[in-house]
């Protein structure tokens, strides 16, 4: 790892990936808490000082007023460089939920740039406020399921809409 001038560094005109808006401030606030970070994780340029990683860190790092960046300096071929830009900006992985919301603070991952899918709910519901419920199925799974349905007569809405009634009468 080596460490330049960010004026040296040079933004990839052709960076397929962007951060906007309040994403692109958790960023900035993020290098400005947590500058060590960017040690761990230099910006990765070719030869020409080109960013081939860390397109939107460099923006962010200039926002922040830093004058130097740590970066990698990488030696590749054309077809290289692109297939690298390309597996960098690729999630791979998927976070684990649940864990997430039994093990973490809701707060410190939100402030920590982690968003948060639609369906997950981290605030407390209002009174009479409904929900969309998502549920995912493997096709075995969801056969099963149908067939169950079936076996009460009745459609799945029509049970879940019974099932809500009920609870309803019962708590008065």
């Amino acid at each position: 790892m080596q460490v330049k001038r960010l004026t040296e560094i040079r933004p990839n005109p052709e960076n397929p990936r962007v951060i906007r808006d309040e994403k692109f401030k958790k960023l900035v606030n993020s290098l400005r808490d947590f500058p060590e970070m960017a040690k761990v994780r230099p910006v990765v340029v070719n030869t020409d000082m080109v960013v081939l990683g860390g397109n939107m860190r460099l923006r962010a790092m200039k926002e922040a007023g830093w004058k130097e960046v740590p970066v990698e300096v990488v030696d590749w071929s054309e077809e290289k460089q692109r297939e690298f830009i390309i597996k960098d900006n690729v999630g791979f992985g998927e976070w684990d939920w649940d864990e997430l919301a039994n093990t973490w603070d809701a707060e410190d991952l939100n402030d920590w740039g982690l968003d948060f899918p639609n369906d997950l709910d981290t605030a407390t519901p209002k009174e009479g406020e409904s929900f969309k419920i998502t549920l995912d199925y493997t096709e075995e799974d969801y056969n099963t399921l149908m067939d169950v349905f079936l076996d009460f007569g009745k459609t799945k809405e029509e049970i879940v809409f019974s099932a809500l009634i009920t609870e309803e009468e019962q708590n008065g």
